[in-house]
């Protein structure tokens, strides 16, 4: 499993990614999950990848031939005139190879795919000159969706653990430090409860109409940064716990005086029906 989040601010875009796969607990390995590619002063688009490891490896690798050789290897990701569109080709070369060689063919050829479905999904982020920032979550059936500042960002993989926080603590105004610091406590309460995810975590951030990275590290399990940040939001859970006002076992649960008012609208209620 991996965990993956993107999100769109007003100032640009934060992406975050673990590096862990796994094929049980003894088969653990350490593989990238973001790339990357950059035309200096025309664009920036950056993938994160979930799901089965060999068809993300397969959409990456052809997204990279194309780019190196975008002659000889139509369409290219770094041509494309829009993020619409980039997101369009990704969502349609993960479908061809999520579904096998009858991916592709136009509805009812026939044709079918075959083999299994090694699905995976993909997050594309990214700016290309004279347009705004863009944000796009792709399905393994090559469809996909946009961000928007009512839904202004996507996880991919093991999300659920993560989530709350970013629900509570997201503000599309937020500076690049403070998206960054939200983005590390919810990859540290995802590290805390499952185990498929792990370090070290790749990070990076697009700051709007500057099409190389602001910023761009990866954070192993020795950074100081990231150890106060877990250190800290633990101490501080604890305390917030611990100033809760307490449950009084003493005080009695009305239950029986609840059951009684029930059956003695029940008459009532048969009547209205």
């Amino acid at each position: 499993m991996t965990y993956c989040v993107g999100m769109m601010l007003d100032a640009g875009l934060v992406l975050m990614s673990d590096t862990r796969t796994n094929s049980g607990v003894d088969n653990i390995s350490t593989f990238r999950k973001m790339f990357s590619w950059n035309v200096p002063g025309e664009r920036i688009i950056t993938l994160m990848t979930a799901g089965n490891l060999a068809t993300t490896q397969a959409v990456v690798t052809q997204l990279e031939e194309r780019n190196k050789v975008p002659g000889d290897r139509h369409p290219s990701i770094l041509e494309a005139p829009t993020m619409f569109q980039v997101a369009g080709e990704v969502g349609r070369l993960l479908r061809q190879v999520v579904e096998g060689p009858g991916a592709l063919a136009e509805p009812g050829s026939g044709a079918k795919a075959e083999g299994p479905r090694f699905t995976a999904s993909i997050i594309v982020a990214g700016q290309i000159r004279g347009m705004t920032p863009r944000l796009f979550l792709i399905y393994p059936e090559g469809n996909f969706i946009e961000a928007t500042f009512d839904t202004p960002f996507f996880q991919i993989g093991e999300t659920k653990y993560g989530r709350p926080i970013l629900l509570r603590g997201y503000d599309r105004t937020m500076p690049f430090e403070d998206a960054v610091k939200l983005l590390m406590v919810s990859f540290d309460s995802t590290l805390a409860a499952n185990l498929s995810v792990g370090l070290p975590l790749d990070l990076m951030v697009i700051a709007r109409d500057r099409f190389t990275p602001l910023h761009h590290r990866r954070i192993g399990a020795d950074d100081t940064y990231f150890r106060s940040i877990s250190k800290g939001w633990g101490d501080a859970l604890r305390r917030a716990f611990h100033s809760l006002p307490s449950y009084d076992l003493g005080t009695p649960m009305p239950l029986e005086q609840q059951v009684d008012e029930v059956e003695a609208a029940i008459p009532e209620i048969l009547n209205q029906a």
